[in-house]
């Protein structure tokens, strides 16, 4: 979303701005100027002051999102050097596909040590029909901010349909952009010469909202969840109740009642609207408080289960076999030191340590979740 509204060369005012480490990391790299309200969650870039030149490599390395500043500045300056991207360690995160979308539009990459040089063949981006190998929200939002400042009219196909997808579009229209078919697999951007400033509202993070609804389910005391959306957790939200949650659903609110005698699931990360794969972790010890024996496939990143030896080292009887997690519930869970690896297995392990639990490498956290630590206190 920030990296978006370079495209603008204007003033854009973002509301609903998580206040954490990657966005305070996002603004600083990208040389606007920024007026920032942390209380009331407003962000005001003017980004007239940034000009075309290679994105320092140092924070770019430990941010997954740092790629979108490449269709960002390919769009508005015709080129981009930006470090490679960083994130959690979920195995292979191949950027290929993100690639192929910028070379089909016309523009070359030059491999440089530390990081990757982008630049259009001839005077400008030229729209094009774009189809992604695999469904991909990274690449899809790429090619949204590379085509809307490109020549004619640029087609995705197989394009990804999280709700992230259609917020982008939504700001990019409100700048000037002609992007429609945002939400389907089918997304067609007409390009503009120039983009103007805007005004947006961030949608609520679903995949906070969804951490927090297994974190209140594990809990087991009763927890109102405020700014949800649930049509954007549907499928999340038919596993607890699969499980025997009690839910109260409410326009922009879910309340989770104390529930007992849990089942047993199993559960399947798919592209949205499917299981969302970052939930997967964090709802895992919701599972170990179930009766019965259920598995966990991540079909995104098969590689997701950083977590499952550290909650065995709390007690939990759980494995991994073929990159398929295996449960047997309940397990009574036992105070232990244990590694946060990534952001969602840190998730899952405050989680799990509701019991008296000691957390290493807690500084993953500092990326999101920045209420849960006050949520346990309360």
């Amino acid at each position: 979303m920030i990296p978006a509204t370079i495209l603008a060369n204007d003033v854009v005012t973002l509301e609903g701005v998580p206040d954490i480490s990657d966005v305070a990391s996002l603004v600083e790299i990208m040389g606007a100027k920024i007026e920032r309200n942390l209380e009331e969650g407003r962000l005001v870039i003017d980004t007239r002051s940034v000009v075309s030149r290679p994105l320092p490599y140092g924070k770019i390395n430990s941010l997954r999102a740092s790629y979108y500043f490449n269709g960002a500045l390919l769009g508005r300056f015709g080129q981009a050097t930006v470090g490679l991207p960083g994130g959690c360690d979920l195995g292979p995160r191949p950027t290929d596909l993100h690639d192929k979308a910028f070379k089909d539009l016309g523009a070359k990459k030059i491999q440089e040590e530390e990081a990757e040089h982008l630049e259009v063949i001839g005077d400008s981006l030229v729209g094009t029909t774009i189809y992604m190998d695999v469904v991909s929200v990274g690449a899809t939002i790429n090619t949204m901010l590379a085509a809307s400042r490109a020549k004619g009219l640029t087609i995705i196909e197989n394009a990804a349909r999280e709700p992230e997808i259609i917020d982008v579009a939504t700001l990019l229209n409100n700048m000037g952009a002609q992007v429609r078919g945002a939400g389907t697999d089918i997304i067609r951007i007409t390009g503009v010469d120039e983009m103007h400033g805007a005004q947006h509202t961030v949608i609520p993070d679903r995949i906070e909202a969804g951490t927090y609804l297994a974190l209140a389910a594990a809990m087991g005391d009763g927890v109102i969840i405020e700014n949800v959306i649930y049509e954007h957790l549907e499928s999340f939200i038919a596993k607890l109740e699969e499980m025997g949650v009690g839910l109260t659903i409410r326009e922009d609110s879910i309340e989770v009642h104390k529930s007992e005698n849990l089942k047993s699931v199993n559960i399947t990360s798919v592209p949205y609207p499917g299981f969302a794969t970052d939930l997967q972790q964090p709802i895992t010890p919701l599972l170990l408080k179930a009766k019965g024996r259920g598995s966990i496939v991540d079909t995104i990143y098969q590689k997701r289960v950083n977590h499952v030896p550290e909650l065995s080292r709390m007690g939990a009887n759980i494995s991994v076999l073929d990159d398929r997690i295996i449960y047997d519930a309940p397990n009574e869970l036992t105070g232990s030191c244990v590694q946060a690896t990534d952001l969602r297995a840190g998730a899952a392990l405050v989680t799990a340590g509701i019991l008296p639990v000691e957390l290493q490498k807690s500084l993953i956290l500092s990326l999101s979740y920045l209420v849960m630590t006050t949520l346990l206190k309360n």
